[in-house]
């Protein structure tokens, strides 16, 4: 069993470095400047632009980075998906996408990470301090930055919108995803089926359908599911949490499908 003292001391060890959390969006960040510049991206501030190609930045050292890209020998090119970087650190990340290596191990569960900031953040789970409640239903969590992305939940804000067909997101990473729909770009491809993603984590989930794995258990009942959101939804049925309500009249429901087909009672329409 691990004390605190030696799981803090794990979480410096095996990070080696410090890691900035932004407390608006949960991204991670290596520097200062990063989680500086990502701060003025929600404040919408660009007060640099590329002099070559009008583009707008919000942080020098952004700017100095999109500046390689115009210059084409500084390009980095990845040789098994042809997606192109212009910093060295990034590129390496990028390859263990494809390699599947995962140096950075946890010594406690000895559950493994392609990126130590993500070692950092499953490290934090094994400490079960969740001193961040939400104001509205009193439901705890490890870091201050998934509180304010639940709280969205009660007030249905989407503050992270699409420019191209307008669909709105509670979380910036979601609608990073969603733009990809629009790229029609699926450099993740299957080495089973074929089958091509454009996002890294559908393919993930996808590999699970082959391998009839079922990693997300249930600590109440012991069942077990292939993707984090079913377990997130059977979880429901112990809390009896019921976080979808009807607007016409306010029944709650558990799950969004089973609210769905309620409506259609409002509507007489067959569902």
């Amino acid at each position: 069993m691990f004390s605190p003292k030696h799981l803090n001391k794990l979480l410096l060890t095996q990070t080696k470095e410090e890691i900035y959390d932004c407390d608006m969006c949960c991204e991670s960040f290596s520097g200062i400047l990063d989680l500086k510049g990502n701060l003025l991206s929600h404040a919408k501030e660009k007060p640099l632009a590329c002099g070559m190609c009008n583009k707008e930045f919000s942080l020098q050292n952004n700017l100095d980075r999109h500046l390689l890209s115009h210059r084409k020998e500084k390009r980095i090119v990845c040789n098994m998906c042809n997606k192109v970087f212009f910093r060295l650190g990034k590129f390496k990340k990028h390859i263990l996408t494809h390699t599947k290596e995962k140096p950075h191990v946890c010594e406690i569960c000895s559950k493994a990470f392609s990126v130590q900031g993500n070692l950092k953040r499953h490290l934090l789970t094994h400490t079960n301090d969740k001193p961040y409640a939400c104001e509205m239903c009193n439901k705890t969590f490890s870091r201050r930055g998934d509180v304010e992305i639940h709280f969205l939940t009660h007030t249905k804000e989407k503050p992270y919108a699409c420019e191209k067909c307008s669909k709105a997101f509670t979380q910036q990473g979601n609608l990073r995803r969603h733009l990809l729909t629009h790229t029609k770009d699926k450099p993740y491809v299957c080495d089973i089926c074929s089958k091509a993603f454009s996002d890294q984590s559908n393919i993930r989930k996808h590999l699970l359908m082959h391998t009839k794995e079922k990693p997300f258990a249930c600590e109440s009942c012991n069942k077990a599911f292939s993707k984090q959101e079913n377990l997130k939804a059977h979880l429901r049925t112990h809390t009896k949490e019921k976080p979808y309500a009807c607007e016409i009249c306010s029944k709650a429901f558990s799950q969004f499908g089973n609210l769905r087909r309620h409506l259609l009672t409002h509507t007489k329409e067959e569902p």
